[in-house]
């Protein structure tokens, strides 16, 4: 799990994913260790997770082009994959003008985790990259317009690469300015 974040608004939304994908190899014990080391901020570059994963026999591929933010009829929609153990488990957020839900997909099936309106942002990540998204958002956000909320956006995405290994330094920034259909997007993913 990475880093999506979006700000909605009365009139529109903007939401950005980095494009960081990690898969790891070796024993589920040395693989839980790495992952925890790596998400609670004591790996911050990638040199230092590939000595750590090389130090207790973990092998690691790094990604940095997986989309995870993406468009579809004006609705922004982001998306984020956990594992634990053999489960995977994904966060999706829908946002659009005025509105978002949150869902989580487990084997296929799409539950609605939360739902929120206007003038909120929304993270999802890991708990370092939630929390270093959490404090640029209180430091940087003094309310505003769309434009404003991308420059929050952009630093709080450029400050977690810079602080975690589990970010990749580039990242996908879309907007729209549609109030699009949240519950029939909703409708027609639980559908599959």
């Amino acid at each position: 799990m990475t880093l999506v974040i979006a700000f909605i608004g009365k009139g529109g939304a903007v939401m950005a994913g980095d494009m960081r994908e990690i898969t790891f190899q070796g024993g589920g014990s040395r693989i839980e260790e790495l992952e925890r080391e790596l998400y609670s901020g004591s790996i911050t570059s990638d040199d230092e997770l590939r000595e750590r994963a090389g130090e207790i026999g973990v092998a690691i591929s790094v990604r940095d082009d997986k989309t995870k933010v993406s468009e579809r009829e004006g609705l922004l929609i982001g998306e984020v994959t956990e594992t634990d153990g053999s489960t995977v488990r994904k966060k999706r957020l829908y946002a659009t003008g005025g509105g978002y839900a949150i869902a989580e997909i487990i084997d296929s099936r799409l539950r609605v985790t939360g739902r929120g309106s206007a003038s909120n942002f929304v993270v999802l990540g890991n708990s370092i990259t939630k929390q270093i998204a959490n404090q640029c958002i209180r430091g940087a956000w003094e309310g505003g317009t769309i434009p404003d909320a991308m420059r929050v956006i952009m630093l709080a995405m450029q400050a977690a690469a810079a602080m975690t290994a589990s970010v990749s330094r580039t990242f996908i920034l879309m907007h729209t300015d549609i109030a699009a259909n949240l519950n029939g997007a909703l409708a027609q993913d639980s559908r599959g």
